[in-house]
């Protein structure tokens, strides 16, 4: 009887532990988990990103103001140039035939004013004798001048063909390299309206410019000699570094968004950029040091609605009365601080939670300078401190289940705010 007795006990004990192992065990599962960062202090810098293309400071396009066959090219892709420099010569069979047929026009011209000009003098003669009537004077005048005006017509045609002759040979308009060459030896060019591309040389490769397109929302922090930092594809591993120097106004239309573009001086003494790259670009608006700062997200956490009508509960009844006056007074409602869910503009005011053992403490803070990730905070704060970015609850989890089965094409919903988006 006394053995069965100590088994029944055995076996209460045992059940008991099972149960209470159960009970603790299902009330640790419905402790509230945080999803916490802390309060630290360090660097934010706001800045503004694009992509643009590196260009040479200036170039020019090189053409022809003739017709004809290129008979030498001097140059090739990559050369070297000085300004005035032959860099390649047309056929000039043809435009030497027009400098002899306008030499020759000349000639004629000038005989036929010696012609009239002994007519006239004869005519003057003869009128100033009263023997030639005044008609034959004018005719013969009238005569004269023409012959002059055709001198001066020929001349003039010869200037233009020893032009054109000189044309003929192609100079380098500035000093620079070659970066392209759009014809070859044999080729015709035809100079028309638009005249065409033969070279293309690009002033000093040392000093060259991103043109960036900036979107309108940003142009307005883009400043003049702010730094510019940037990354391109041929070399990963380094940045290079820039300076905002012009913030051009004509606005430049893409699919319905409007971008500005921003000129930023690159040095390249290395002569690594090349014209045509592509820059990532990164425009340093704005940088504070060693500052407190929070993720961005917690200034969107807030805690569940009972959770904050306990806390108000507890509350000194002249707290109460402050915060209902704060309320009224375009506050943004209760202690979630962020309303709608988004970080306020610099100047503002946020609301951030600390927690504290088990607990959460509400705290009103002064907003500074964001880059969309961090944000520096000014108030009653400690570096260290444990911020609430997210926060989830057995309640909210079975909700939230509960939602998938009766709708599985619904999103899933943590309470808390912005605990689904903290993650991120």
């Amino acid at each position: 009887m006394k053995k069965a007795y100590w088994v029944i006990l055995a076996v209460v004990v045992v059940a008991a532990g099972i149960g209470g192992w159960m009970i603790i065990g299902k009330k640790k599962a419905e402790a509230v988990e945080y999803r916490t960062a802390k309060i630290e202090k360090g660097d934010i810098q706001v800045t503004v990103r694009a992509s643009g293309t590196l260009q040479a400071v200036t170039t020019v396009q090189v053409g022809t103001q003739v017709s004809g066959i290129i008979k030498k090219i001097l140059v090739d892709f990559n050369s070297v140039v000085r300004e005035g420099q032959v860099i390649a010569v047309l056929d000039t069979t043809l435009l030497a035939q027009a400098v002899d047929d306008a030499r020759a026009s000349l000639r004629k011209a000038d005989i036929q004013v010696n012609q009239s000009k002994r007519d006239f003098d004869r005519t003057k003669t003869l009128f100033e004798q009263k023997v030639m009537a005044q008609a034959d004077y004018d005719l013969a005048l009238t005569t004269y001048e023409t012959a002059v005006a055709n001198a001066i017509s020929a001349q003039s045609a010869l200037n233009r063909s020893k032009i054109n002759l000189r044309y003929a040979t192609i100079i380098a308009p500035i000093s620079g390299v070659v970066v392209s060459r759009a014809v070859d030896v044999g080729q015709t060019v035809a100079s028309s309206f638009s005249t065409p591309t033969m070279f293309t040389i690009a002033n000093d490769l040392t000093k060259m410019q991103v043109q960036a397109n900036i979107d309108e929302g940003d142009i307005g922090k883009i400043l003049v000699d702010q730094t510019v930092k940037f990354t391109v594809d041929a070399y990963p591993d380094m940045t290079f570094d820039g300076t905002v120097r012009q913030v051009r106004l004509q606005p430049v239309v893409t699919q319905n968004v409007v971008n500005y573009t921003v000129i930023v001086d690159v040095p390249n003494p290395e002569l690594k950029l090349l014209p045509g790259m592509t820059a990532n670009i990164t425009v340093m608006v704005q940088e504070e040091k060693d500052i407190l700062k929070v993720p961005a997200t917690a200034l969107r956490f807030s805690p569940p609605k009972e959770y904050v009508d306990a806390l108000e509960k507890n509350l000194p009844d002249s707290v109460k009365k402050r915060r209902e006056m704060w309320s009224k007074g375009g506050g943004g409602g209760r202690p979630g601080g962020s309303g709608g869910g988004e970080v306020r503009r610099r100047g503002s005011s946020g609301m951030i939670w600390i927690k504290v053992g088990d607990s959460l403490k509400p705290r009103r803070v002064r907003l500074g300078v964001t880059d969309g990730l961090n944000t520096e905070v000014r108030g009653k704060i400690e570096e260290g401190q444990e911020v609430v970015l997210s926060m989830t609850s057995p309640q909210s989890t079975q909700a939230g289940q509960q939602q998938q089965q009766q709708n599985p094409f619904a999103p899933s919903m943590q309470r808390g705010g912005t605990g689904g988006r903290g993650g991120r």
